[in-house]
Order: structure tokens, then C-alpha cells, then sequence
């Protein structure tokens, strides 16, 4: 049985982007419309943008966008266009595909708020031909629309052959658009006045000159997603029924008890966009990860010299005390879950490390120095390695899974049986996991040939994060260009970068992400992945 953990949300990226390219039809110079006025007080997600040409051109901007089109489009009719999106609700189903493979799908219930700043018969017009068409679109065809005053504007109702629905109000030059009427109802009321929104239950700071977008995710959203991740985790963790459960009991209890909030900026600078989650967490966990998740400063480039320079990823992560960290984290993990669920974990935890050939983290972590490096050099991330400066030895080898074996003709050298798992300690690092990473790794030291001698590896190694991971993504350039553009040929593709720190203080969690196309590009790419 599979799932996807997106499909949850890509409905509203559908949306989103639609309305930014359809809404050529307006332009003008207007008076920003405060949308959050019109937006619900227990909306469990929230996301805006007070000027959409911005978002695109900041994307447009790209080097790699650039390299992959035709054109580059013009997005000024898009100037001050805003647009808000408010997610109200859940609901999950399951499309059996065949007896023994299913795929699960997450619906939000959401609606979405465009100021068009148009005049109302443009919006009208907009809503009834080209928001009409893409639902019909979406839906399959023979789609039934209805309409009809109300409440001072016009209200739309498309309905599909299969009973799916659509709803739309327009107002003045407001669009109100989703899959939810009630959500369309509960924004209207918010805006007479009859019941409270976002602005009297948050506060919201004020944008700097060059945020793109931003929004969040409630205390009632977090707890909703926790049981969604819970069980498309589940679903996606093997065959393994027992594992499956497991999975599915745990982890949203963890989540929903340790996750308060989640809010997120997206703003441009001159690496490319910057997207800053910001992760409030249970002061009590907040307490435990400030103290124990906490830098070293150490320095890695002795390390590094093994991570092959076409690596797709890597993270390297900095730890006074690594195995202090790691136990702090199984502690919240713990604290968290219900006393069977505790114990379970504790053992499951191991198995996190075992594509690496570690069967004791602890052992390991007590072994080695403060940075630890892994690296992925596939796409599809199947081949890791993990590398650390040596402290105790014997530590180290005794954390090594049984099936790892010492070789005769290679000192300081284990393999499995089946040839996939291999260790080395060599120069006091040790090298362990896939034997594809690992002999490519030491390759990259003897060679010379490793993200050491590449300029475009300088962040992440002057980074002073507690974890600091940069990769490359060599596909998501052609899935923006096959939405927004025309691409130069069909197998036009450009290799793109980013670069992501994440750091612990007594609030939470901060992540800060540069990237080409940041959040925002991801958001676009899933137009192409849902087609």
C-alpha cells in the first residue's frame, strides 16, 4: 500500500498558481487589501502574498530557470495582485488500485482569497469563463455550473459528473473561491463582523520590504497534519504490518505534544530565495534541545574530503556531545508517547542508522568526535555513507551491525556477507554504510576530487549551524519551466542548489533554507507532479 505525503496540499497549490496565471486579466495600481481580515480565527493553515508578479519574478530571476526556457516571461499584469489561502479542515480517502496497493489521498478543505483589485464584472467574468474552465478541466468535463446573487455578490456552484463540487463568491473585485462552501460562509462572517478572525486570536509582525510570501500552521493545524504524516509515514514504511502500526500510533502523539506551531517567510536576497520555518515547540522540549542540541564548532574538513563532489546531498552535523544529543532526543521522543509506545521506540530508534551498518548508535556516538558528516550519492538517496573522526575504536567497531565482517586481505576493513554494507577506518575517520558510497568516498580522498575544493561548498562549510545539510536537485528547473514557460527543448534540465541550517533556542527550531526557487518553486513543481 503507498501514499503520498503531498497530495494533502497539492489542490491548494493548483489553485494558488492558477489564479497568479489567469489573473492576467487584471492590472492596476491599487490599495492593498488586508485579507487577513476575511480569514477565520481557527483556520489550522494560513499562506499569502500581497503581490504575486514578485513571487514569480523572484523565481523567473533564477540562473537555472533561465537556462531551461525559451523566454522569460513577463509577469507585470500580476503586479499587487494578492492572494491568501486559508485551510479549514481535513478529510482523507482511499482509492484501492488493486488488492493489494491503494493510494491514500488528503483533502483540505480550504479556501482561497484573491483581491484582483478589478472591477466587479471583470472578476465576474473571470470567475463564470476561466475559473469555470479550469474546474471543468480538473474535473473531467460536463461540469454543471450554477449561480446566483446573494449576500451582495455572486455565488457560483460547479458540480462534477462524480458529485465533486466547487464554490465560488465574488464581491466587488474579492474572489472567494474553494472546495468547501461553509469555509466561503465562515470568511463572509468574519468580514460583517458576526465572528472572529486571524487578526483578533494572532499577532502578525509586520513583512519586511522584501518577504515574498509567509503564513503558518495552528496549534489545531499541527495536530491534524500529526495524524496525517502518522499514517502516510505508516504507509510507506514496507510491507511490515507490525511497523506500520507502530508508526501510525506513534508519531502523531509526538508531533501533536512537542509541536506548537509552525510559521513561515519566504523573502528574496542575493543567493536566491530564503525560506526561515520557524518550529515553536513544548517549553519543556524547547528546555532539553537548547541545552543539549548545541554546536561544538568543530571543524569538518578533514571529513569532507571524503564526500564525493557530485555527492546529491549532504549533511554534516556539530554536537558537543553527540550521544548526549541523540539520547535527548529519544527522551522528548519518549516523553511524548504513551509508556508502551516509549519502550518501543527506544528499540525502534536503532534502525535509523542501520542503512549505515550501525546497529548501536549509542556506541557509535560515544565513539567518534563532534561533527559527523553523511552523504547521499543518489537521487533517490539509497546509497548513504556516514563519516566521523575516531575517538575509541573499539566503540566504534563494536556499534557495527553483526552481519558487517572484518576482511583479511584489508586492514581495518568490514563487509556483509551480500557485499551492500561496508565499513572502513582509515587515517582515524571511519567510513560506513552502502559499499557504492563508501568506495566512492574514499575515492574522493585519494583523488582529490570532493566538495573540499568547490567554491560552491563554502557555506555549508563556514556554517556555524547545529546541523547544516546542502544537495542538488537536477529536475525541479523543468517542472517550473513546463508550468510557467516554454521550455527549450523537452529535455531541457539545469542542476540547482540548496542549502538548509537548522538551529535550536529556548522557543524551538529555526530551519533557514537558500535556494533557487525555495518553497515557493516546490509549490509550482507539484503543478507538473499532478498533471
Amino acid at each position: 500500500m503507498t501514499a503520498s505525503p503531498r497530495q494533502y496540499v497539492s489542490t491548494i497549490y493548483i489553485i494558488l498558481l492558477f489564479v497568479c496565471v489567469a489573473a492576467l486579466n487584471f492590472s492596476c495600481k491599487p490599495k492593498p487589501t488586508d485579507l487577513r481580515k476575511m480569514v477565520p480565527a481557527d483556520s489550522l493553515a494560513f499562506l499569502e502574498t500581497n503581490d504575486l508578479a514578485k513571487v514569480l519574478n523572484a523565481v523567473a530571476d533564477s540562473k537555472a530557470f533561465q537556462e531551461v526556457v525559451k523566454n522569460r516571461p513577463d509577469f507585470s499584469a500580476l503586479q499587487d495582485i494578492q492572494l491568501a489561502v486559508a485551510v479549514t479542515g481535513f478529510e482523507t480517502s482511499e482509492k484501492q488500485l488493486t488488492e493489494d496497493n491503494s493510494i491514500l489521498h488528503f483533502r483540505p478543505h480550504f479556501v482561497a482569497i484573491a483581491a484582483t483589485h478589478a472591477w466587479n464584472w471583470q472578476a465576474r467574468d473571470f470567475t463564470e469563463n476561466k475559473l469555470g474552465e479550469f474546474i471543468n478541466d480538473v474535473y473531467g468535463g460536463e461540469v454543471q455550473l450554477e449561480s446566483g446573487d446573494k449576500n451582495g455578490g455572486t455565488y457560483y456552484t460547479w458540480t462534477a459528473k462524480d458529485g465533486r463540487k466547487a464554490f465560488a463568491f465574488v464581491q466587488n473585485s474579492l474572489i472567494f473561491f474553494g472546495n468547501d462552501e461553509s469555509a466561503i460562509e465562515k470568511c463572509l462572517a468574519v468580514e460583517r463582523g458576526e465572528s472572529d478572525g486571524i487578526l483578533k486570536t494572532r499577532h502578525f509582525a509586520e513583512d519586511a520590504e522584501n518577504v515574498l510570501a509567509s503564513g503558518f500552521i495552528s496549534t489545531d493545524g499541527v495536530s491534524q497534519i500529526a495524524n496525517l504524516i502518522g499514517v502516510s509515514t505508516a504507509m510507506n514504511a514496507g510491507e511490515n504490518e507490525d511497523v506500520k502500526g507502530f508508526i501510525a500510533q506513534v508519531i502523531p502523539p509526538i508531533l501533536r505534544g512537542s509541536i506548537k506551531e509552525v510559521s513561515w517567510t519566504a523573502a528574496k536576497n542575493d543567493q536566491g530565495i530564503e525560506d526561515r520555518l520557524t518550529i515553536t515547540t513544548d517549553p519543556q522540549a524547547s528546555s532539553v534541545f537548547n541545552e543539549t542540541l548545541v554546536p561544538a564548532g568543530g571543524d569538518s574538513q578533514a571529513l569532507t574530503q571524503y564526500v564525493p563532489a557530485d555527492a546529491f546531498s549532504v549533511t554534516r552535523y556539530d554536537f558537543r556531545e553527540a550521544q548526549i544529543a541523540w539520547r535527548s532526543v529519544l527522551l522528548v521522543a519518549q516523553k511524548y508517547s504513551d509508556p508502551l509506545g516509549g519502550r518501543i521506540l527506544s528499540g525502534f530508534s536503532g534502525s535509523l542508522f542501520e542503512p549505515y551498518g550501525i546497529a548501536n548508535p549509542e556506541l557509535l556516538l560515544s565513539g567518534v568526535a563532534s561533527n559527523i558528516v553523511t552523504a547521499k550519492i543518489d537521487a533517490e538517496g539509497e546509497k548513504p555513507v556516514v563519516i566521523a573522526a575516531v575517538k575509541d575504536i573499539e566503540k566504534v567497531k563494536k556499534s557495527f551491525v553483526n552481519d558487517l565482517k572484518p576482511q583479511k586481505d584489508a586492514v581495518n576493513t568490514w563487509k556483509s556477507e551480500d557485499g551492500d554494507l561496508t565499513a572502513v577506518i582509515a587515517d582515524n575517520v571511519v567510513i560506513a554504510g552502502d559499499s557504492e558510497a563508501v568506495s566512492k568516498a574514499l575515492d574522493a580522498k585519494q583523488s582529490g576530487n570532493n566538495i573540499g575544493k568547490s567554491d560552491a561548498y563554502k557555506p555549508f562549510m563556514e556554517s556555524k549551524a547545529v546541523a547544516v545539510t546542502i544537495g542538488r536537485d537536477d529536475e525541479i528547473a523543468g517542472k517550473i519551466a513546463e508550468v510557467l514557460a516554454e521550455k527549450k527543448s523537452d529535455d531541457a534540465e539545469a542542476a540547482t542548489t540548496y542549502l538548509t541550517e537548522s538551529r535550536f533556542n529556548k522557543n524551538g527550531i529555526e530551519r533557514r533554507t537558500v535556494s533557487d526557487f525555495g518553497l515557493i518553486g516546490s509549490i509550482i513543481e507539484q503543478l507538473e507532479d499532478n498533471k
